[in-house]
């Protein structure tokens, strides 16, 4: 009896400590074009999230990420972008600049949201939580870089961070995307 007792209140402990960490889904954000976008809308599909710059080494994952997106937007899929203009300043331009930017040089059709800051003391929520293990409950990261992937499930968890140098259509992610191990 006692073993059950102690089993029983471990179970408890446990879902009150999962049941403190967010997920995507408790975040709203702002569109490129000022629309509150509420983020709950993407439940089960998995989404892969994009800190973007428009000036940068990485600047040409744009067509990469575009065709990932193209590819898999159909099999609950999503990209969503944010520029930022954390690194170098290679993101300096108005919300309206970089959208004419990215469907102009890269037919970006993917969701971009306005521009926000992904690290600092101005760190927009989504991206604290994304970068803080206290609040996404996986693990701990830094954005280093733009064009850094954060890979979320079909139930809103944080499942990985891949960094710049990876490119959108990884062997890896792709087998993420297609629910392979």
């Amino acid at each position: 009896m006692k073993i059950i007792t102690l089993f029983s209140v471990a179970i408890l402990i446990s879902a009150a400590a999962s049941a403190q960490f967010k997920s995507l889904y408790d975040f709203k954000v702002k569109t490129i074009d000022g629309s509150v976008y509420s983020l709950s809308q993407l439940k089960g599909k998995k989404v892969m999230l994009v800190n973007t710059a428009s000036k940068c080494g990485y600047t040409p994952q744009y067509e990469t990420l575009q065709k990932v997106y193209q590819e898999f937007k159909d099999k609950n899929f999503v990209i969503i972008g944010f520029p930022a203009n954390n690194f170098g300043s290679q993101e300096p331009g108005t919300n309206s600049e970089i959208k004419n930017f990215c469907t102009e040089k890269y037919s970006v059709t993917f969701p971009m949201m306005e521009k926000i800051s992904v690290k600092g003391d101005d760190i927009d929520p989504l991206y604290k939580w994304l970068t803080s293990k206290a609040q996404n409950g996986v693990l701990d990261s830094e954005v280093k870089w733009n064009f850094q992937k954060y890979l979320i499930d079909e139930n809103g968890k944080l499942v990985d961070v891949a960094f710049s140098k990876e490119k959108p259509d990884s062997e890896r992610i792709i087998k993420w995307i297609k629910g392979e191990k």
